[in-house]
C-alpha cells in the first residue's frame, strides 16, 4: 500500500474524502423483534415475523442490547452522548424495503462527533447512529428463451437480514487519500472486533461502505460530491476512490457551477465506477418521528457505567506491549488478531520472548493441524507454552528441538515434560560429559586446531558441527561453546 500522504498532489487538486461504515451488530435477535439475527447458512425468508416483514398493525420493539453497543461504540471512538435520542422514519421504495421506509435516526442520533486515529492523524467522526437493515436481493439471469426475444433477468428477494441492527458510522470529510481510508477501515474494522460489537467480516456483510469523494482545485472550484455504495473489501475502496478521484480531476472542465451529489456504483472486476442515480437530498426521505417508538433516555450514570466496559483498543495495547519490550512489528502483529491477543492475555505475565513465540508458532500450528483456536487453546494452554520457553532459557532444550516439542504438544496435548522425556530431548549441559566429546573432536582434527591457531576462526563453525552430530544434537550450545574455545586456546588437545 502506498504511504499515507496529506499534501496537495502535483496537478493542483487535493481529495476530501468521507465514509460511512455500515456495521452489522451481532445481537441475538433483530433490532425491532425477537427473530434471530444470524440468517447465515439459513434458507431464504425463514427468519422473518410480521414485524420486520411490515405487516399492518405491528409494533416494533426496540433492542436494548443493539442500542447499547451502540453507545459503548460511541464512547471507545470519543463520542458525545446525548441524554435523549429518538428514531425516524426515513421513506424511500425498494423491493427489499417491506415498510416503504426504514427505522432509522436523523436529528438525534445516539453518538455524536468522535474521532479515530490513523497514522497519527485524527480523522473525525461526525455521528454514529443505530437503524434496522433492509434486505437482501440477488440478481439473475437467464438468457434469452427461443419463444421471447426478451431479456430474462429477474431478482429474488431474501427478507431474512430486514430488521437486523445496522449501526452506522459516519466520518467528516477528513480523509485525503484512498490510501488512508483504506487504512482507516481497517483500523475500525479491527476496533469493533475488540469491542465485540461484531464479527465486522466484510465478505459475509457484517461491514459495508459507501465512500464519499470531492475534489477542490487551486482556485477553490469544487467538484460534484460522489458516493460509491456498497464496498465490501478494503481493496475495493481503495480501488473506487483511486478511480473517482482521477476522473474527477481528468474531468475538471466539466464541473457544474452549482455542486451536486451523484450516487456511482463500483465493478469490482473492471475497476471502474459507473453512474447509478442523482443523490438524494434528506427531504428526499421524507424524515419524520418514528411514531410507534418513543424518544429513548439515558442517564449519566448509566454513561458512567457503560465508560467502565470499554475494553482496550488496539492502539493502546500496541503501545502497552512496546512498553513491556515487543518489538514493534511484533506487537502489530498480534494486535490485529484479537484472538492472539487473548491469549496471550490469559498468561500471568507479558513476556518478550512468550509475544515472539506467539506470533510465529500458533497460527502456523492451527493450519497445519486444521483446527480451530479453540481447539488449539484446549490443547495447549498458555502456561504450557511458558513452561516449553523456560525451559529453552535455563538450557534444557534447543530452541531447535522446543519448536519440535511443540508441534507435538499441539498434536497430542501433551504437556513439554511429557515430551522431552518421552522423546529424550534434554540437552546435554553436563560439562564433564561435553568435554570427552570435546577432547575427542579435537584429536580428532589436528589440521583444524592448526589453523585455529593462525588466526582462522571460522574453523570452529565446523568443529561445533561435529560435536553436535555426536552427541546427536542434544549438545548445549552455549556449554559446548566456552568449552571448545578454552580447549582451542590451551596447550593440550590431546584427550585426556
Amino acid at each position: 500500500m502506498e504511504d499515507i500522504k496529506t499534501t496537495m498532489d502535483l496537478t493542483g487538486f487535493i481529495a476530501k474524502i468521507g465514509l460511512e461504515i455500515h456495521v452489522q451488530l451481532k445481537t441475538k435477535s433483530k433490532m425491532f423483534c425477537s427473530c434471530d439475527n444470524n440468517a447465515e447458512n439459513t434458507a431464504p425468508n425463514t427468519l422473518v415475523c410480521p414485524v420486520c416483514l411490515g405487516m399492518p398493525g405491528t409494533l416494533p420493539v426496540t433492542n436494548k442490547q443493539a442500542v447499547e453497543m451502540t453507545i459503548k461504540t460511541g464512547l471507545a471512538f470519543g463520542c458525545q452522548i446525548p441524554l435523549e435520542s429518538k428514531f425516524d422514519r426515513k421513506h424511500y421504495f425498494y423491493p427489499d424495503l417491506p415498510k416503504g421506509f426504514q427505522i432509522s435516526q436523523y436529528d438525534k442520533p445516539f453518538c455524536l462527533g468522535g474521532e479515530i486515529e490513523v497514522g497519527g492523524r485524527k480523522i473525525r467522526l461526525n455521528r454514529i447512529h443505530l437503524e434496522e437493515d433492509a434486505g437482501k436481493l440477488t440478481h439473475l439471469s437467464r438468457g434469452r428463451t427461443e419463444t421471447s426475444l426478451a431479456d430474462k433477468n429477474y431478482s429474488l428477494v431474501d427478507l431474512n437480514r430486514a430488521g437486523t441492527p445496522l449501526m452506522e458510522i459516519v466520518t467528516e470529510p477528513d480523509i485525503s487519500t484512498p490510501a488512508e481510508a483504506r487504512k482507516f477501515l481497517e483500523e475500525s474494522q479491527l476496533s469493533l472486533r475488540y469491542l465485540n460489537v461484531s464479527d465486522a467480516d466484510m465478505e459475509k456483510g457484517h461491514l459495508r461502505c459507501d465512500a464519499n469523494i470531492s475534489v477542490e482545485s487551486k482556485v477553490e472550484q469544487m467538484s460534484p460530491i460522489v458516493e460509491i455504495k456498497n464496498l465490501n473489501s478494503h481493496k475495493f475502496v481503495e480501488q473506487a476512490l483511486s478511480f473517482e478521484e482521477k476522473r474527477l480531476i481528468d474531468d475538471f472542465k466539466n464541473w457544474p457551477e452549482k455542486r451536486t451529489k451523484i450516487t456511482r456504483g463500483f465493478d469490482a472486476k473492471k475497476g471502474v465506477t459507473f453512474e447509478q442515480r442523482h443523490k438524494e437530498e434528506a427531504s428526499d426521505y421524507r424524515y419524520f418521528p418514528e411514531p410507534d417508538i418513543p424518544p429513548i433516555t439515558i442517564s449519566e450514570g448509566q454513561i458512567s457505567e457503560f465508560k467502565k466496559e470499554i475494553v482496550e483498543l488496539p492502539k493502546e495495547k500496541k503501545a502497552r506491549y512496546i512498553m513491556a519490550g515487543v518489538s514493534d512489528d511484533v506487537a502489530e502483529k498480534i494486535v490485529k488478531s484479537p484472538y492472539l491477543v487473548e491469549y496471550l492475555e490469559s498468561g500471568e505475565n507479558l513476556q518478550k520472548e512468550l509475544a515472539v513465540f506467539i506470533s510465529e508458532e500458533v497460527n502456523r500450528a492451527i493450519s497445519d493441524h486444521e483446527i480451530s483456536f479453540k481447539e488449539y487453546k484446549n490443547r495447549v494452554p498458555i502456561a504450557r507454552v511458558s513452561e516449553l520457553l523456560n525451559f529453552v532459557k535455563d538450557g534444557i532444550v534447543s530452541k531447535t528441538a522446543a519448536r519440535k516439542v511443540f508441534v507435538e504438544m499441539v498434536r497430542t496435548g501433551l504437556s513439554a515434560t511429557a515430551i522431552i522425556k518421552g522423546k529424550g530431548l534434554e540437552q546435554i549441559s553436563d560439562t564433564a560429559e561435553l568435554l570427552s566429546t570435546v577432547n575427542e573432536v579435537v584429536k580428532e582434527n589436528p589440521d583444524l586446531v592448526e589453523k585455529f591457531k593462525n588466526g582462522k576462526t571460522q574453523v570452529v563453525g565446523f568443529l561445533v558441527g561435529q560435536i553436535m552430530r555426536k552427541t546427536s544434537g542434544k549438545a548445549n550450545p552455549q556449554v559446548l561453546n566456552k568449552l571448545l574455545i578454552e580447549k582451542l586456546n590451551g596447550n593440550n588437545y590431546q584427550n585426556n
